[in-house]
């Protein structure tokens, strides 16, 4: 049985450590964190900070103990977001912005809850953890009464998106090719 629960502090640790093997072939983490030697640090340092803004938010999920984690962001509040700050060269956050800045050129104006991050750590793939810890995530998006958003650079993700009932609503090739989706939830 899967166990499903909001992450707190000490799952931070656990949740990384699943994470970075979960993305070693993600297209967006290997094209921001390209070097082999560095991908696990560089990959640690990006989830860490992802966690560390978003855990006393509750909007973490995380699936037997955190051997898969969805990473959402709650709607705006008005509060700007400060951006993602990482102690990483200047290459490496260079390419982060950029993608930072093209995906967040595509976002909606209205308010949503965005599904930043879902992985499972391969030695759990195929439980469709993932699929439990997205349908928590939904369900406070419906709750809230706003839609649900995404972005994938895995273009064999967006069928499987597509099948749980997200549908494609913006696309870009540069910096690399990604798809942003939205779930209304019935709204």
């Amino acid at each position: 049985m899967t166990t499903i629960a909001l992450a707190t502090p000490s799952d931070r640790t656990r949740v990384i450590g699943s994470l970075v093997p979960a993305f070693t072939a993600d297209p967006v983490l290997r094209w921001l964190f390209p070097d082999d030697a560095t991908y696990p640090v560089h990959a640690a340092k990006f989830f860490g900070r992802l966690f560390d803004k978003r855990v006393h938010r509750d909007s973490i999920w995380i699936a037997d103990g955190g051997n898969s984690a969805a990473i959402w962001e709650p709607p705006s509040d008005g509060t700007p977001i400060p951006e993602l700050e990482l102690d990483v060269p200047a290459d490496v956050k260079a390419r982060v912005d950029a993608y930072d800045h093209t995906v967040h050129a595509l976002l909606p104006a209205t308010p949503y809850w965005y599904l930043g991050v879902l992985g499972t750590h391969p030695d759990h793939h195929g439980r469709r953890l993932g699929h439990a810890l997205m349908a928590e995530g939904l369900e406070r998006a419906a709750a809230d009464g706003v839609p649900a958003i995404l972005e994938t650079a895995t273009e064999g993700n967006v069928g499987m998106y597509e099948r749980a009932g997200w549908e494609v609503i913006a696309s870009a090739t540069d910096p690399l090719p990604f798809w942003v989706l939205r779930q209304d939830h019935g709204l």
